[in-house]
């Protein structure tokens, strides 16, 4: 069975060099038999949380809302495209977790960072990692950290150099953690319903 993976990704900026890094985790997972869709935050466009998706009375929440609840359900684990922004989370990406909470318990996340400094994004993915935990995910050690991005990856997401070999390198532990905690979920979810 193939896994399927969500590969969510939240710059809103009009030059998006990090693009480079979702598109290539994308393929990456693509090419290890996996179903990756990537979920782009921009283009999903949630408002401003107001109210998380459990809190709209059923049916009325709005579309995009409701379309990427049942994707994230339906999801067998995640991957985290994450940049950083003053030491902190991106706030698009950050805004678009925030509309959920239940639909992302009991499976598997790793979280890639970058960023176009030489920090790739190491401040931002220490930021992430007890955030969705706190959401119910059981967030992988292993990560990768690429900076800098545009010296790393080409606009197609392929690997530049040394630096993307590396980078490629490294993701394969990535890509097996995930696929391991992934299959550890999917077969204990059918032996015993979660507890909550």
């Amino acid at each position: 069975m193939a896994d399927n993976v969500l590969v969510f990704y939240g710059s809103y900026r009009s030059d998006r060099v990090g693009i480079r890094m979702a598109i290539f985790v994308v393929r990456e997972l693509r090419a290890r038999g996996a179903v990756a869709e990537l979920v782009d935050a921009r283009e999903v466009g949630l408002p401003i949380i107001d109210r998380m998706y459990k809190e709209y009375p059923a049916g009325t929440a709005p579309k995009a809302m409701g379309d990427l609840a049942e994707k994230i359900r339906a999801a067998d684990a995640f991957v985290f495209v994450i940049g950083e922004y003053n030491f902190g989370p991106q706030p698009g990406l950050k805004n678009l977790t925030d509309h959920f909470l239940e639909e992302w318990y009991w499976r598997p996340a790793a979280v890639v960072s970058y960023s176009p400094s030489r920090l790739s994004g190491a401040r931002a993915s220490s930021a992430w990692h007890p955030i969705l935990s706190e959401m119910g995910m059981i967030v992988t050690s292993s990560t990768v950290a690429v900076g800098p991005i545009a010296g790393t990856l080409n606009e197609e997401g392929q690997p530049i150099g040394e630096p993307g070999r590396l980078t490629q390198k490294a993701f394969v532990r990535v890509a097996d953690d995930l696929a391991w905690w992934t299959s550890a979920a999917r077969l204990q979810r059918l032996q015993q319903a979660p507890p909550y």
